[in-house]
């Protein structure tokens, strides 16, 4: 059965898989980017999320509000994490370096294999579109990979804006 999904995929699924996979490969490594960067990433993903949940659920009234709830959790707990050792702004050049991290590849792949299983099974058994269960269990699940990306993008705002008590700025000689 498994064969089957994967022969009826659209041929576009693939390099976009391709892409996602050279996105969150790139932030396995220590990098400089811009707060600008960071944070159309973040909604990018976050906003990807969200279509993923409206796109397979938006008829039911719920699927926003579990939406919302999923992120708000995931965000708040991310928020309360401290920033990564080596993460640094530099006024000067209003950039972060940024230590590299799995997680922001773990967060793509998260969304897009939510997106393709629920896809795949909304394909196979549409009747689960009606199903509570599955669509409120897997629009919390989008909406804690949204919470995520958001929550991270604003950890790296409150540092470059001095809202942390996190060292600002590398200083270098």
């Amino acid at each position: 059965m498994l064969n089957q999904v994967v022969s009826h995929t659209p041929l576009w699924v693939w390099p976009l898989l391709l892409g996602l996979l050279w996105l969150g490969l790139n932030q396995t490594v220590t990098r400089s980017v811009p707060l600008r960067r960071v944070s159309l990433v973040a909604l990018g993903m976050a906003l990807w999320s969200l279509y993923g949940t409206l796109s397979a659920f938006g008829s039911q009234g719920w699927v926003l509000p579990a939406w919302l709830v999923g992120a708000g959790l995931l965000a708040t707990l991310v928020l309360r994490t401290p920033l990564p050792t080596g993460t640094h702004y530099d006024d000067w050049t209003g950039r972060f370096t940024l230590p590299g991290s799995w997680v922001p590849l773990g967060l793509i792949l998260g969304i897009f294999l939510t997106k393709y299983a629920v896809g795949a099974s909304l394909r196979l058994q549409p009747a689960l579109a009606a199903s509570t269960a599955f669509t409120v269990g897997f629009s919390v699940l989008y909406g804690a990979f949204s919470g995520a990306f958001l929550a991270r993008a604003v950890r790296l705002l409150r540092l470059a804006t001095g809202w942390s008590a996190t060292p600002r700025r590398v200083v270098t000689e």
